[in-house]
């Protein structure tokens, strides 16, 4: 199984994800819940990068099934804000993977 955890700021804000485990919802190359999460947390981080100029520290093991990734301080206000709404759409799009899939993967958020 997928965990998906969310750690957020007193304020609300997202400070770090973590995505964790393994699917295991098809055989390698067919697992589409792993290619669903790993496409949606990888687009964000990408996206991140792409459009507000922010790189996430980032920490991932070689042979997957680990991604954790922390949101670092941001002085721009504007800056800050595009990152969480990035970040938002992330967790949006978690939310309707693990409705339709509940047994594969699981959010957590604190």
């Amino acid at each position: 199984m997928i965990s998906f955890e969310v750690n957020r700021r007193a304020d609300g804000a997202i400070e770090a994800f973590t995505m964790s485990g393994h699917a295991d919802s098809g055989p390698y190359g067919y697992d589409i819940v792993c290619a669903g999460a790993s496409a949606v947390s990888f687009g964000a981080v990408n996206a991140i990068a792409e459009l507000a100029g922010i790189y996430l520290e980032t920490d991932m093991q070689d042979e997957g099934g680990y991604l954790h990734c922390r949101v670092p301080e941001i002085s721009d206000h504007d800056t800050e804000e595009k990152v969480q709404w990035l970040l938002e759409g992330m967790i949006v799009s978690m939310k309707s993977i693990e409705a339709n899939y509940r047994q594969f993967l699981r959010m957590e958020s604190n």
